[in-house]
């Protein structure tokens, strides 16, 4: 009997080649999906942030704690310069600039408190802290600063503090300088030192009542992070609270640490030889620092500060992030950074997936159709949806396994509908968790995920390479 002759269409349809070359290019369209879950991750993570940005508003930013710093103002000539026509004019002018002083020496204690507030499925860490500080100021060298005694208004000296955020404060901090005792109030016009300033009038005589030491203590409230600026000459910190896991970041790591299970405690002594300011300097009362709240913490806050005018000093810069000393309260498990780190494993999942899916087609002799393809394709894009909103709900690792064992359940009971085999269902079930458990052991390991994932994937393409070498890929051709 003579046999018919296969067309093109059918040659076509029944090539190895061909349909691996439409499988890379599902593969390929597979990226599509895979951006709408990234975008989907990034939008309820924004989402987190929007949440984390209302508490802290109502409870307190993150804190940024300067140090007392001593202003003296005095009398100063300048030209003012007057055009009338085609001449001008010179004139001196007397006005009020100011002396800053910063300590000589500042000790500072906190004992922090932190604790979770929940919004729906929203956590933010947020802190209680009792702070102390005692310190002492040296003699000002008005020689050095080139300014004449007899042009010093030294009843009008003040003593300015700052802290990023007012709300934080529970009570007006108040200051023992000397024998006084004074309560600092608000000053939002004059003296912007810091984004919030403090100021109080202090009882200064003479250039020797300029020595002189000081106590502080207060009682302030924040969220993320804590953050202090050292500004002394000899700068030490002590903080202490119960919190298992704080990060230690800033231009300043401790010197001393102790991390348990329910409590830290670290312990800073800065010198000022890395201090971009000078210990005294003159001018116009600009602000000293610029804190950004996205530097220091996983979430971007949405509050944000304008840009300090440059200091009239020319040694005096602008101090940011990286000149103070920060310890952030941070989650243990960050949901949504680490269902990114996983999404970033689904191109390579769906590859190796739909690989040991073509030689289960080949080795059993029996065609799946590419339509079939797409849907278990679909399926293991769904697994991404899945473990993000179980993960808001139960965190991740329980939502992991779910999203895992759905996903494995559901691809293993389509493959046995099409093989019509229980055992070859088993098997690529076995295949696909073994995946699963791969990438989820990956994020787990952190520092060690990039060798411990090369070598993986080594391992799964020499395996493949060799099964590759049992298998006749001319098999459907040759028919």
């Amino acid at each position: 009997m003579e046999t018919k002759e296969k067309t093109l269409f059918e040659k076509l349809s029944q090539s190895v080649v061909v349909k691996l070359m439409l499988i890379l290019v599902l593969i390929l369209f597979m990226l599509i999906p895979m951006h709408w879950v990234g975008e989907l991750i990034e939008e309820r993570k924004y989402r987190e942030q929007e949440v984390h940005s209302e508490i802290a508003l109502k409870w307190g930013k993150q804190q940024v704690v300067g140090t007392p710093v001593l202003a003296i103002p005095y009398y100063k000539m300048v030209d003012e310069v007057s055009v009338e026509g085609a001449s001008k004019t010179s004139t001196k002018i007397k006005t009020t600039a100011w002396i800053f002083v910063l300590p000589n020496d500042i000790k500072i204690d906190s004992k922090v408190i932190p604790e979770s507030l929940k919004r729906g499925i929203y956590d933010i860490v947020v802190y209680n802290t009792k702070l102390k500080m005692s310190g002492d100021f040296d003699q000002v060298d008005l020689e050095k600063l080139a300014v004449d005694t007899k042009d010093i208004i030294w009843s009008q000296s003040k003593i300015i503090f700052g802290v990023e955020d007012f709300k934080g404060l529970k009570s007006s901090p108040r200051l023992s300088w000397g024998n006084q005792t004074v309560e600092l109030e608000t000053d939002f016009n004059n003296l912007k030192l810091f984004p919030q300033t403090l100021t109080a009038p202090i009882s200064i005589k003479n250039i020797a009542e300029t020595k002189q030491k000081f106590d502080l203590q207060f009682d302030l409230k924040g969220s993320t992070s804590l953050n202090f600026l050292p500004l002394a000459a000899q700068t030490q910190i002590s903080v202490s609270g119960d919190w298992a896991n704080p990060s230690f970041d800033g231009a300043f790591l401790p010197e001393n640490r102790s991390v348990s299970a329910n409590n830290f405690s670290a312990q800073w002594s800065i010198p000022s030889f890395s201090r971009k300011l000078p210990q005294a300097w003159t001018g116009n009362a600009t602000s000293l620092y610029l804190f950004d709240t996205n530097a220091s913490s996983d979430f971007a806050n949405t509050a944000t500060y304008p840009e300090p005018a440059a200091p009239s000093s020319e040694a005096n810069q602008v101090l940011t992030n990286e000149d103070m000393v920060s310890i952030n309260f941070l989650p243990e498990v960050n949901n949504y950074q680490k269902t990114t780190r996983v999404a970033k494993y689904g191109l390579l999942v769906i590859l190796l997936t739909f690989t040991a899916l073509l030689f289960t087609e080949i080795i059993k002799k029996q065609r799946i159709h590419i339509i079939q393809y797409i849907l278990i394709g679909a399926a293991m894009v769904l697994f991404y949806s899945l473990l993000l909103a179980f993960s808001e709900q139960i965190g991740f690792n329980w939502a992991y396994v779910i999203a895992a064992l759905a996903t494995v359940s559901l691809i293993a009971t389509f493959i046995k509908g099409i093989v019509k085999q229980t055992k070859t269902a088993l098997v690529f079930a076995g295949i696909l968790s073994t995946f699963y458990a791969f990438i989820f052991v990956l994020m787990q390991l952190r520092d060690l995920s990039l060798i411990v994932g090369t070598i993986g994937i080594f391992i799964i393409l020499a395996v493949l390479m060799r099964f590759s070498t049992k298998i006749n890929w001319y098999q459907f051709d040759n028919k």
